[in-house]
């Protein structure tokens, strides 16, 4: 849906735009530069440089094995058909656990499985600890923020400031549990307003996400109907979606062109410049009616930290780092919850066995006269695995984050320069058949043993591991338990169309895993 049906045409314009590109780039700054072959006009030195020889010069650092990659175009080839993520897991059966691919002239590392994995995000979690490039974010970051510097020393003084600052705001105490619920109740009233007539889910829950968050980092909500939370959520949905299509695919290959060319990516830039300027007015709101003994949220903390630094020019407390991480833990509190709260309705209207066995569970041990809290999920082993599937099957970021080798580092017998991408492919994890009695398919045995009880699972890492782990992940487990549960403890979901017929293959697969847009009905019960 975000490209055009003749991939052909797009790839062959791409191709051209980068020969031009270049080839201005070499005429107009050619000046006084040391001898060399003559370029032809576009192609430069294309011909001098023999498919063999390109490969062995690139070759020469020792990188793991992979396909052969083509001048300037890299290994656009294999992953050609836009979807990246299938394109690298066949590409794995092939090359191995680790293989390297070049991204236009970019090498990347792929790493695949659970053993190469946990290498790369614990075992030796330093080494490969800076985050890697993600051009259509990096273009409008600029390396400041949590989530997407590549800075070290950066990230640490935000990380232990925000997760120290988030955990005061409530994460992972009993205040953000009471908070959740009273969000989980209004979106039970908002489905009660639906009068039992079909709606696309996914509008519902990003409201309810995004006002959990935003109590964190503001000190407010906002109301459902609200106009500016309604822009707000489609923004950052816009953003994330096509960041994760086939155009966010070409764009990260061939940035350095692709800003000039028009197209869906386009929008990107868009979209995260205007949630910028909405952050912007909402931290001169937070700003103007500080109260410095008495700080409501993690925007005043941040505020109240910048205040005593100001006269440091060295300082990571600036506007910034406050905008872009404020944007970052947005991203990451509303649209990872959302699309999983979401894809868990489709799931479970496909399996109504399964869900008819929650229902029970939930009658059981909750009843429909009490909210659902986070004691109760121990005394309800299934749900609990049908919930652990889901983020497994999900496979929300099936590439996960780039990660970047901080030093030179030896790895598996191979040579790895210094701010070398590495893709931890999360997906080949999550479906490791060695830790997964049914990687394929949606089945909760995969988290319960011989007894029916549930059962933990290493290879469990759908927000990756190690010290870059998402912050939010426990306030994403309780959002998962206590928003789903209050859902299904009020209602029935009914399908317009046969379990049989509903399609739960993603969307979109490539930064992260969408589910095709659907509709349900929420029957009371």
């Amino acid at each position: 849906m975000y490209l055009l049906d003749d991939v052909t045409l797009l790839l062959t314009a791409v191709v051209s735009c980068l020969l031009l590109f270049i080839s201005f780039m070499h005429f107009w700054k050619k000046g006084n530069l040391p001898p060399g072959p003559t370029p032809l006009p576009i192609l430069g030195n294309l011909l001098q440089l023999s498919k063999g020889d390109l490969v062995k010069s690139l070759l020469k650092r020792n990188l793991p094995p992979g396909p052969t990659p083509l001048p300037i175009l890299g290994n656009l080839l294999q992953l050609s058909k836009g979807d990246i993520v299938k394109s690298l897991l066949n590409l794995s059966e092939k090359y191995g656990e680790v293989f390297t691919i070049y991204l236009g002239s970019r090498p990347v590392i792929v790493v695949t499985g659970y053993k190469a994995v946990k290498e790369v995000l614990l075992d030796r979690g330093d080494d490969f600890l800076a985050r890697g490039n993600v051009a259509c974010f990096d273009s409008v970051y600029k390396n400041y923020g949590i989530a997407f510097t590549s800075d070290m020393d950066r990230w640490k003084k935000l990380r232990r400031f925000s997760a120290s600052t988030m955990k005061d705001f409530g994460m992972g105490k009993r205040t953000i549990e009471d908070r959740i619920q009273e969000e989980a109740l209004c979106l039970v009233m908002e489905f009660k307003k639906t009068k039992e007539f079909l709606v696309e889910p996914r509008h519902y829950l990003s409201k309810a996400t995004f006002n959990v968050i935003f109590t964190i980092m503001f000190g407010n909500r906002h109301d459902y109907k609200d106009a500016e939370l309604l822009n707000v959520m489609s923004l950052m949905y816009t953003t994330v979606s096509i960041a994760s299509s086939k155009w966010g695919q070409l764009y990260e290959m061939f940035h350095r062109v692709m800003r000039y060319i028009p197209g869906e990516h386009q929008k990107i830039f868009i979209s995260l410049n205007k949630l910028i300027q909405f952050l912007k007015k909402r931290v001169e709101l937070n700003k103007k009616n500080l109260d410095e003994s008495n700080p409501r949220s993690y925007v005043d903390v941040f505020l109240i930290r910048m205040e005593k630094e100001n006269t440091n020019p060295k300082t990571e407390f600036n506007m910034n780092n406050l905008l872009n991480s404020t944007l970052q833990i947005f991203f990451a509190g509303v649209e990872t919850i959302s699309t999983t709260l979401t894809y868990s309705l489709l799931l479970l209207m496909k399996y109504p066995k399964i869900l008819e066995k929650v229902h029970k569970e939930i009658d059981q041990v909750i009843g429909r006269d009490r909210c659902p809290k986070m004691q109760d999920q121990s005394q309800m082993p299934f749900t609990d695995a049908v919930i652990h599937e889901i983020q497994r099957f999900t496979d929300l970021l099936p590439m996960s984050l780039p990660r970047k080798t901080t030093a030179d580092i030896t790895y598996r017998g191979y040579s790895i320069p210094k701010n070398t991408n590495v893709y931890p492919m999360l997906t080949s994890v999550l479906k490791d058949p060695t830790h997964f009695p049914y990687p394929n398919e949606f089945n909760p045995q995969n988290f319960l043993d011989e007894n029916g009880e549930f059962k933990k699972n290493d290879a469990f890492i759908p927000l990756a591991a190690g010290k870059r782990i998402c912050m939010g992940e426990n306030l994403a487990r309780v959002e998962m338990f206590i928003i789903l549960i209050t859902i299904l403890q009020n209602f029935n979901l009914k399908s317009p169309v046969p379990p049989e017929d509903l399609d739960i293959t993603p969307d979109i697969s490539g930064l992260g895993n969408f589910p095709k847009l659907f509709k349900l009905a929420f029957i009371s019960r």
